[in-house]
């Protein structure tokens, strides 16, 4: 029954196009927009029919709505349509047939619709469930947030010629889920809404995000700190990547932060990145990766993440006992008293890191047995909380060992 009806449906059509009933002759044409990406209320858009036939008539059609013919010599012909408005917007198709003979008509194109973007309706927001480079195989959610409810809302990607679309009845924001990621999915994506009472209605695209799948062949770079250590405010770092490969551009990721830092390396296999007058503002977790100039959303696997500590002599300082003297090959237990619970404690001498304790306590003996000679010198300690790279450390105390 529905063959039945499109057949009656096509053959109403040439009829009403033609002027004569009859099975079409040519090959349908190929309809596109120019600019194609949509075209905001009062610009220009123009429709191109493009057919396998010279000399002939082309008609572009809408829904209720006819536009002169053109006549052409070439195998195309274009409608431009100027201070484009809500009625323009729509589903168009077009046919041709011979000057000569009407009835030599073609097959209607495919539809192609033209939605037009309104400045007025607030711009949506994107975001990616997870940030940074993605491990192949992974599950991604892209969340896009609007302003307006009943509205329908839109994935893009360059070069994906129909979009995803989800529907948002009740709240302003719509999920698109991406099991299992893989190598076809990286790329830029941004979204749109229409409401649903105008369909061919849009709100200007959101800024884009970037889905940048890790390449699991690509060595992992490494990564180092100049200073190591902790850092006391107001030094200058240099953070260093080195990779394998030449033509790449490295990116710095510092846990938390959505936007890394980038930096070209046209000639050589590593960057460094710099950070004057260190804050505590940039204590943290940070890791690299590379991404070849070529394929910009593939990138390499991150880098083992190296800590920035800053020092903060706003902290309490802890407390270390006992000094004084020890007979070699005796025992002797160090006492670190820190200022609150949940920290990290860590022993050091002479500026080096010796050992340290996550402890929910807020004193921590650290024994040493069987003291040897090269054990005696300055010893202090530190504390920080495990959720905040910030630490504060203590006076030295100074361990002599006898014999």
């Amino acid at each position: 029954m529905a063959s039945a009806l499109t057949f009656l449906f096509l053959s109403c059509w040439l009829a009403g196009h033609s002027g004569v009933w009859g099975e079409p002759s040519y090959p349908k044409p190929n309809i596109s927009l120019s600019p194609s990406r949509g075209v905001s209320l009062g610009g220009a858009v123009s429709v191109w029919c493009r057919g396998q036939r010279q000399g002939v008539r082309f008609v572009v059609n809408k829904e209720r709505r006819h536009f002169p013919s053109v006549d052409s010599d070439d195998n195309e012909a274009v409608f431009p349509i100027s201070n484009v408005s809500r009625e323009d917007g729509g589903s168009y198709s077009c046919s041709y047939h011979s000057r000569s003979e009407p009835h030599a008509v073609s097959y209607p194109s495919d539809p192609v619709e033209l939605v037009l973007r309104d400045p007025s309706l607030p711009r949506p927001s994107i975001s990616l469930s997870l940030t940074g480079v993605t491990t192949p195989g992974a599950d991604v959610t892209i969340r896009c947030q609007g302003q307006r409810r009943d509205v329908r809302f839109f994935l893009h990607k360059p070069g994906d010629l129909n979009p995803q679309q989800h529907m948002d009845p009740a709240g302003d924001g719509a999920k698109f889920l991406i099991p299992t990621v893989g190598q076809q999915h990286r790329g830029s994506y941004s979204c749109s809404y229409r409401p649903r009472s105008e369909p061919f209605v849009s709100s200007e695209p959101s800024d884009p995000v970037q889905l940048v799948v890790a390449d699991p062949s690509l060595p992992r770079p490494s990564i180092s700190l100049s200073p190591t250590g902790v850092t006391g405010p107001g030094a200058d770092v240099t953070i260093r990547c080195q990779g394998q490969h030449r033509d790449v551009t490295f990116f710095l990721h510092k846990a938390g932060d959505l936007n890394p830092q980038r930096q070209m390396d046209p000639a050589g296999d590593g960057a460094e990145f710099h950070i004057p007058t260190v804050g505590r503002q940039h204590g943290g977790s940070y890791s690299c990766s590379y991404r070849n100039q070529s394929y910009p959303f593939i990138s390499s696997q991150p880098s083992d993440p190296v800590q920035l500590v800053v020092a903060e002599p706003t902290l309490p300082k802890p407390v270390i006992s006992p000094s004084g003297e020890v007979s070699l090959g005796g025992y002797v237990s160090i006492r670190c008293r820190g200022q609150g619970l949940g920290v990290r404690i860590v022993l050091n001498k002479g500026g080096r890191h010796v050992a340290h304790v996550d402890t929910e306590k807020s004193v921590f003996e650290f024994p040493i047995n069987n003291v040897r000679r090269e054990q005696s010198g300055n010893y202090s300690c530190s504390h920080h909380s495990r959720s905040e790279p910030f630490v504060t450390w203590s006076d030295s105390v100074e361990l002599l060992v006898r014999g």
